[in-house]
């Protein structure tokens, strides 16, 4: 019998904690982590590696982007879920074209996109949990 991989029994855990926003979080991030991959395999030297690091990592991380796009709430997201279902589509083409070109442009472009959005997503899960966070006043302090 062969002992669990304690690396897939935490990710294992930890997606199945983690709140909605911080699974959006895991997704940004792990797009981001094949686009790095992908990017890193622009380096290298045997036509093979260089060509499956490229496509595999790009085609990873499509489908992330388009699970993200596929996820929005068109009615509820507004003008927001709009604008953010033009730019994964963009990104989704950007990526194509560097895949398909095997040129590193469009993966640094969305990286870099990517980036802006999974940062701004993270300071809003760390506000929102600051505001949980806040212990509200003592009766105590209230009657004075």
């Amino acid at each position: 019998m062969a002992l669990p991989n304690p690396y897939q029994s935490y990710r294992r855990m930890a997606t199945q904690t983690a709140t909605p926003g911080q699974l959006v979080l895991m997704l940004f991030d792990g797009a981001i982590n094949f686009l790095e991959r992908a990017s890193e395999g622009f380096n290298l030297d045997d036509p093979l590696e260089f060509n499956a690091t490229i496509n595999n990592n790009i085609l990873k991380a499509q489908a992330i982007i388009n699970e993200l796009n596929a996820s929005l709430d068109m009615d509820a997201g507004g003008e927001l879920a709009a604008n953010l279902r033009r730019l994964y589509e963009y990104m989704d083409y950007r990526l194509t074209e560097s895949n398909r070109t095997k040129t590193p442009d469009g993966v640094r472009e969305v990286i870099q996109r990517l980036g802006v959005i999974r940062d701004a997503w993270a300071e809003m899960i760390r506000r929102q949990n600051a505001v949980q966070e806040t212990p509200a006043p003592a009766l105590s302090s209230l009657i004075a």
